[in-house]
């Protein structure tokens, strides 16, 4: 689960991070009230769970009335990334020499948290760690004993934070982790950390995302997600109980366990093509199930192709055969080319059942991903 900045920054202050005066505003009334009370210079910016705000004109900066008041006219009702923006956090300017970024994630292949800090704030840390990984310090952090005070110096130290501020910088490391562990989060960060002329050290952002199975432990932050600001497609995966994930390419992708979709994604990539979705079924591929699933998939305008990778165990092939049939049947038109690989209990009869009129069917899963990958290709050219 995603909290917005504001939300974030409110944890981040009761745990002693120093933020920025703000206010949460909903209307250019109270964005122009807001500002009132802060003053000038101020900062408008988009609450929506998107990345890259201030490039796609969801943050401005207003030196005075006339500016603020454009700017929440601006922002406020924008489609931001396919979220309109309902909120909108106004926040007094910070008089900056320097932007850092500190945060905290998991590292799968370490199995174990790491902490990271990096001179190049302000800018998108993926970006740095694609172009210039050296200029991000990294310390992995024993779950067991917690990020210890000389990590968080040294790490501080390894990044090339100026001594005056390194101690500071090094404080608000270890209370992110605390923030971190405390609150079973997945990722931490403040992407920029400011440093004012005044040499004060200020979290101008705040990320902060919750494991979703943690959530019945954390009943106050459950109660802060927001459905109406989740991408339509998930809101209706979790309307049909569907563990789902939106990419960004036009193979949309269904299986009936995790690691099925898993396979299948890194086949399509494999095989020169863009996964458009996770999407996990689960067990019982019936066909009021299969239909849901193909309802978003075919919902999503990006996909030009689906690949369906099923796995019959408890529930034989034969009767997923017949749930996909049953499905596809209910379309009065089938609106992208459906490609079908079917494998476990009762697979042989599964294949000779499904309807071939209605889908394509490969014996094997990378002739499916491959078949399916050069339908996307035929049908974006």
């Amino acid at each position: 689960m995603k909290l917005h900045e504001y939300q974030a920054k409110d944890i981040f202050a009761e745990a002693g991070i120093p933020v920025p005066e703000s206010r949460l505003a909903s209307s250019v009334d109270e964005v122009m009230e807001a500002v009132e009370d802060i003053g000038y210079p101020a900062a408008i910016k988009a609450q929506v769970h998107v990345g890259g705000r201030g490039k796609a004109g969801g943050i401005k900066i207003a030196m005075d009335e006339d500016e603020a008041r454009q700017a929440a006219e601006d922002i406020l009702g924008m489609d931001l990334k396919g979220y309109t923006v309902e909120k909108v956090l106004v926040e007094a300017g910070v008089d900056f020499e320097n932007e850092l970024y500190v945060g905290i994630t998991m590292d799968r292949g370490e199995g174990k948290p790491v902490a990271m800090v990096s001179t190049e704030g302000g800018v998108n840390i993926e970006e740095v760690a694609e172009e210039n990984p050296d200029a991000i310090a990294r310390e992995h952090i024993d779950p067991a004993f917690g990020l210890h005070p000389y990590q968080a110096r040294k790490i501080v130290f390894d990044a090339g934070i100026p001594r005056d501020v390194a101690f500071d910088v090094a404080s608000f490391l270890s209370t992110l982790y605390d923030l971190y562990e405390s609150n079973d989060a997945s990722d931490i960060e403040i992407n920029p950390v400011m440093i004012t002329s005044d040499r004060d050290v200020v979290a101008a952002d705040a990320v902060m995302n919750i494991d979703d199975d943690a959530l019945f432990r954390h009943e106050d932050l459950a109660a802060m997600e927001e459905d109406s600001y989740e991408d339509e497609l998930e809101a209706k995966a979790g309307e049909y109980g569907f563990d789902y994930v939106r990419l960004s390419g036009n193979v949309g992708i269904i299986g009936n366990g995790a690691g099925l979709v898993m396979t299948t994604l890194d086949l399509v990539d494999y095989f020169g093509g863009k996964p458009a979705n996770f999407l996990d079924i689960g067990g019982g591929a019936k066909a009021e199930r299969v239909a849901n699933a193909l309802d978003m998939v075919f919902s999503d305008e990006n996909v030009d192709s689906v690949v369906f990778n099923i796995f019959g165990g408890i529930t034989r092939g034969d009767e997923v055969a017949k749930g996909i049939n049953e499905a596809l049947e209910s379309f009065d038109e089938i609106p992208k080319p459906v490609v079908v690989r079917l494998a476990g209990t009762n697979a042989e009869e599964g294949m000779e059942i499904l309807n071939t009129d209605l889908v394509q069917v490969e014996g094997t899963l990378e002739d499916a991903v491959q078949r399916a990958v050069k339908n996307a290709q035929e049908v974006s050219q």
